[in-house]
């Protein structure tokens, strides 16, 4: 009788339905997720739009002028609905926001939700592009780093991560500028192409932004990365799989990294509000037409409409890069230790 025979009789058989894991705990991690992520957009919405009513901004008077009456500022904070309690303006902002209904300008009398639909996919561009690099970066820095510890590639990522954590999104962003302007003229450093219009031209346009803005992630998530995967590959289940012959490959990639991966998953969604933040900021640098120039303008005119339909978009960008980051950590946090 050969080895696997042997191995396969004198295996116990296992209960199907011990075995098959409940559906119950994923579910209440995801219904746990979305009471929590509803709760912080509330709170954070509520905020946001107590502070654009503190802000004293009296559109009106600014509207029409120094000569108009008292008569003619009533009527048009009426009409703006100024006239009406905080609670009963917030309630009606914020159900209309979510039926797409942000209001509309002050000063323009364009639906907010028209300006931000035209510069949000920028915006959102450039924070998926930094989220890819950071990525990318953290998770191949990361693992090279673990299954070479102490050898010549670990100390050149850890170095650069050190290095790369300390840099402001901005400063990278001038030092790209400068970079590739003058001495390697190869990417632009101004300008947005929309997709539809090149695809080839939007690709090209995204990767500085990108890059400056995911430096700081991504050398987070591959200190993270591999500081958890070095501790996981010195586990017993993996000096196991050793044992049974598997190989390097398939012990870091099948075995190691789905559940090392949880710590850089969590780092990663801690940086989720700069990557979203940071890329309102980085787009004005490059010049991007996004939800960063947008804000600016309005805040500067007093519209604060568009300026809580700006902070509206970030806040929900935030909790929902937020909410599927954490059920995934849930998942991959999960993930069953075995050598088979």
């Amino acid at each position: 009788m050969s080895t696997v025979t042997a191995e396969k009789l004198a295996a116990p058989e296992r209960d199907d339905g011990a075995a098959r894991p409940s559906a119950w705990p994923a579910l209440r991690v995801i219904l746990a997720t979305l009471v929590t992520a509803v709760t912080v957009f509330l709170l954070a919405t509520f905020a946001t739009f107590a502070l654009g009513a503190a802000s004293g901004s009296n559109p009106a008077a600014v509207a029409l002028g120094e000569v108009a009456t008292q008569a003619d500022v009533d009527r048009l904070n009426h009409q703006f609905g100024l006239d009406r309690p905080f609670l009963v303006r917030y309630v009606d902002w914020i159900s209309g926001a979510v039926t797409g209904d942000l209001g509309t300008s002050w000063f323009t009398s364009i639906p907010v939700a028209d300006s931000i639909a035209q510069a949000f996919p920028v915006s959102l561009s450039i924070a998926a592009g930094a989220t890819l690099f950071a990525l990318v970066f953290g998770f191949t820095g990361g693992v090279l780093a673990a299954v070479t510890r102490g050898g010549a590639i670990d100390r050149v990522v850890t170095a650069f991560s050190t290095i790369a954590a300390t840099v402001p999104a901005f400063v990278a962003a001038i030092a790209l500028i400068l970079l590739f302007s003058h001495a390697i003229p190869i990417f632009p450093v101004a300008g947005y192409t929309p997709p539809e219009k090149d695809l080839g031209a939007w690709l090209v346009c995204l990767v500085l932004p990108s890059i400056a803005l995911s430096l700081d992630a991504g050398a987070d998530v591959a200190r993270q990365l591999r500081t958890s995967l070095v501790g996981t590959l010195g586990e017993n289940f993996i000096i196991g799989a050793r044992v049974h012959g598997l190989g390097p490959a398939r012990i870091v990639f099948r075995h190691a990294l789905p559940i090392a991966s949880g710590p850089a998953l969590s780092a990663l969604g801690v940086h989720a509000p700069r990557l979203v933040g940071g890329a309102v900021i980085t787009e004005v640098i490059f010049g991007m037409p996004g939800l960063g120039q947008l804000a600016n303008r309005a805040a500067l005119q007093g519209d604060v409409p568009v300026v809580q339909g700006v902070l509206l978009v970030t806040i929900a960008m935030i909790v929902i890069v937020g909410a599927v980051l954490n059920i995934v950590i849930s998942r991959t946090g999960g993930t069953e230790r075995s050598a088979a």
